[in-house]
């Protein structure tokens, strides 16, 4: 049985030892011309950098990092009045018991009023999983408790198709190194173009991010991709909601 810090500090409470903030860049769906969701990407209080709030990460913090991560985003897109859904990464190696692990977030979303089934998880393929049973078994939790789930960063980390061989997310987001400069690299194209394939086979939607070139979004739409994020849509608004121009794209 697994056993962890974590589980103490989730009876116990402990908090984070410093404050953080969001800010939230749009997911679009260019077919519909609408926004899908918003991601919640961590801030310092005054705006600083993810980088500059990660570095500040130990092994003792992580965990109730993760969970004060997860009840902020919350809080200010409830406090935003966010209409659409709402993305929230989560680190895997902090969740030791995913159904009690979840407990702050469902708590929060009922005091906040905010819907569980407009609450996207996204785990970043990034983060070394050190047991991609253990991981499987969190998504499929949270899959039972009525949360979409997505697979951020996908084709640059850790799992990749073991993965998706074990559990099929709602969503993926391809690594932004896939999609620099596609529209002139015929290799970039050939990756993206067989895993959209094989995506729709398995009936997972696909979000290009890190977009933000005219080239680049012609040649992903051409593939057939609908929803985008990225620069050239919007940068990430501090504790706000950026505009989206859909009449520029």
């Amino acid at each position: 049985m697994r056993t962890s810090p974590g589980c103490s500090a989730c009876r116990d409470g402990k908090g984070l030892e410093f404050p953080i903030s969001m800010a939230f860049q749009p997911i679009i769906n260019l077919a519909t011309r609408k926004i899908f969701a918003h991601e919640a990407l961590v801030r310092g209080s005054a705006g600083e950098s993810a980088g500059s709030v990660l570095a500040r990460l130990t092994d003792e913090n992580r965990y109730a990092f993760d969970q004060t991560c997860r009840i902020t985003a919350l809080e200010w897109a409830a406090r935003l009045q966010v209409p659409e859904m709402v993305s929230i990464n989560f680190m895997p190696n902090a969740v030791y018991r995913a159904e009690t692990c979840i407990r702050a977030t469902l708590e929060a979303a009922e005091r906040l009023n905010f819907p569980l089934d407009k609450i996207i998880f996204e785990v970043t393929e990034q983060e070394q999983v050190l047991d991609i049973d253990h991981l499987t078994g969190i998504l499929k939790a949270y899959r039972k408790q009525g949360f979409m789930t997505a697979i951020d960063d996908f084709g640059a980390g850790y799992a990749g198709l073991n993965l998706l061989a074990d559990f099929q997310p709602d969503l993926i987001k391809l690594d932004m190194a896939l999609i620099r400069g596609i529209d002139q690299d015929s290799v970039r194209q050939i990756l993206v173009e067989s895993t959209l394939e094989m995506c729709r086979k398995l009936g997972v939607r696909v979000i290009a991010e890190g977009v933000e070139t005219h080239g680049e979004l012609e040649v992903l739409r051409a593939m057939g991709i609908e929803l985008f994020q990225g620069y050239l849509f919007a940068k990430p608004g501090f504790e706000s909601l950026p505009e989206v121009n859909f009449h520029t794209l």
